[in-house]
């Protein structure tokens, strides 16, 4: 079977074609480093994670390159506002780059707590400035700009095509707009390519241009990066759905209005992660973040296994419940792994099944069942690991068998925590449940699983 994935631009599936020498090219757009990546912007990285994986299992080799917005991203999508990251320094009273750079690496690190492979190349936008300006030059001569008194404006009345991938013309985008916020604009759905400073803005991060001293719009960093770094197309550009509307609209205008129709063979878009009542977003003010997470005791990894659990195109709504049963079926999962024989070359015998299923743009959900299945249902413990092993390469949750973890669980209970557990059964037995409860908050707070038996509190440590 080949691969097969969703387009969005289009809404139809692309069968990829057999490996070539020539690597197959993929984009992903990066952060905005300004805060903390909060768990709906993760589940986006971890879906393009489980991507870039299925691919290289298929036999691709896989050129990946992601950007980091240091700069250029307003808070209004519709160019309104202020710059996120000049605006949060002013909070936090530091400098734009010290909290670009901070941000930066807190982003990559929930990233390694995930098991994401971390992207081949990584460009900032604050590093390729006279890209994006010789971009804008670009679609300056083509006759596709026009210039007011606060920069440089894409005219998307000169492109007939604008609108394909959010399959919104022109109409519906003024229908749908935001009252305008600078009047010099011909249509609300055009954009800045090129930012002009205010002398009143007094910002940290700015650069000379044929247009004035100013610093780039948020689209164009990623069509200068991607025509950079991928001068024969790109093959796959992915986001999340909230992408498809502005951002990825208007950098696939610029792509065409440079010269490169067609540039993107393929885009693909994860969906939200959804509170049961709206979707989690900063500007929302309904963030969790990873640090959240791991401070209530949960294992990263049961939030990648969370993500598995759905399509990465559908809505995936979050629970604490559910992530907490996640946790609790990961570290089952881990516990009957580690009691499996390391070593052998045993054939997976599942092998084609989970082939098909990631291979039908990326059925985790099928994926996983079929895991499951050969876990109980291959006999021989030496194929059981190979079979869980070429699993793991698309799945990402340390399947192997892991000695080191094993111990880690099996070590002796610390004084503490056994005087936790005995005033804990004392406080049950004199149905001071109040007591009781507080007891188990405290060892689950220093990292233990509780559970009640007919002996007594009893406790595991959690990985």
């Amino acid at each position: 079977m080949s691969v097969q994935l969703r387009n969005t631009l289009g809404r139809t599936t692309v069968t990829l074609g057999t490996p070539t020498e020539r690597p197959l090219g993929l984009y992903t757009c990066g952060p905005t480093v300004y805060g903390v990546a909060h768990l709906g912007n993760l589940r986006t990285y971890v879906f393009e994670d489980v991507l870039k994986r299925v691919l290289q299992t298929a036999g691709y080799r896989v050129k990946h390159v992601m950007n980091v917005t240091d700069v250029g991203h307003l808070v209004g999508d519709q160019d309104a506002g202020a710059d996120k990251v000049e605006e949060q320094a002013k909070r936090e009273h530091r400098s734009a780059h010290d909290i670009a750079r901070h941000y930066e690496q807190v982003f990559f690190r929930d990233l390694a707590q995930l098991g994401i492979i971390p992207p081949d190349v990584i460009l900032r936008a604050t590093e390729t400035i006279s890209d994006q300006i010789a971009l804008v030059k670009q679609i300056e001569a083509k006759g596709f700009t026009y210039t007011t008194s606060d920069g440089v404006y894409f005219d998307t009345a000169k492109l007939p095509s604008y609108g394909a991938m959010s399959g919104q013309g022109r109409e519906a985008k003024q229908a749908g707009a935001r009252i305008a916020v600078n009047d010099e604009k011909k249509h609300p759905a055009d954009f800045a390519l090129w930012k002009l400073s205010r002398p009143e803005e007094h910002r940290q991060m700015e650069w000379p241009s044929p247009w004035g001293v100013g610093y780039p719009g948020w689209h164009l960093e990623c069509s200068a990066m991607s025509i950079r770094e991928f001068p024969y197309g790109l093959d796959i550009h992915c986001g999340g759905i909230d992408h498809i509307p502005v951002h990825h609209e208007n950098e696939r205008a610029q792509n065409e209005a440079a010269g490169h129709p067609d540039f993107v063979k393929i885009w693909m878009h994860g969906e939200f992660l959804v509170l049961p009542e709206k979707r989690m977003g900063k500007s929302e003010g309904n963030s969790i973040t990873l640090d959240e997470v791991i401070t209530r005791g949960i294992h990263p990894l049961a939030y990648r296994y969370l993500c598995l659990q759905s399509h990465y195109r559908s809505p995936l709504t979050f629970r604490w419940e559910a992530l907490e049963a996640a946790h609790r079926g990961l570290v089952d999962l881990w516990r009957h792994i580690d009691r499996l024989p390391i070593g052998g070359d045993g054939v997976p015998r599942e092998m084609e099944q989970f082939r098909t299923a990631i291979e039908d743009d990326l059925n985790t959900p099928r994926a996983l069942a079929i895991m499951h299945h050969a876990l109980e249902a291959t006999s021989d413990p030496v194929d059981r690991v190979a079979t869980l092993e070429y699993f793991d390469r698309v799945l990402g949750l340390q399947l192997a068998p892991d000695p080191a973890r094993t111990a880690a669980r099996t070590q002796a209970i610390p004084p503490e925590v056994q005087t936790m557990m005995t005033e804990r059964d004392a406080a049950r037995q004199a149905k001071d449940f109040t007591r009781a409860d507080l007891m188990r908050q405290h060892l689950e707070s220093a990292g233990y699983d509780v559970m009640d038996g007919p002996n007594g509190t009893t406790v595991r440590r959690r990985l």
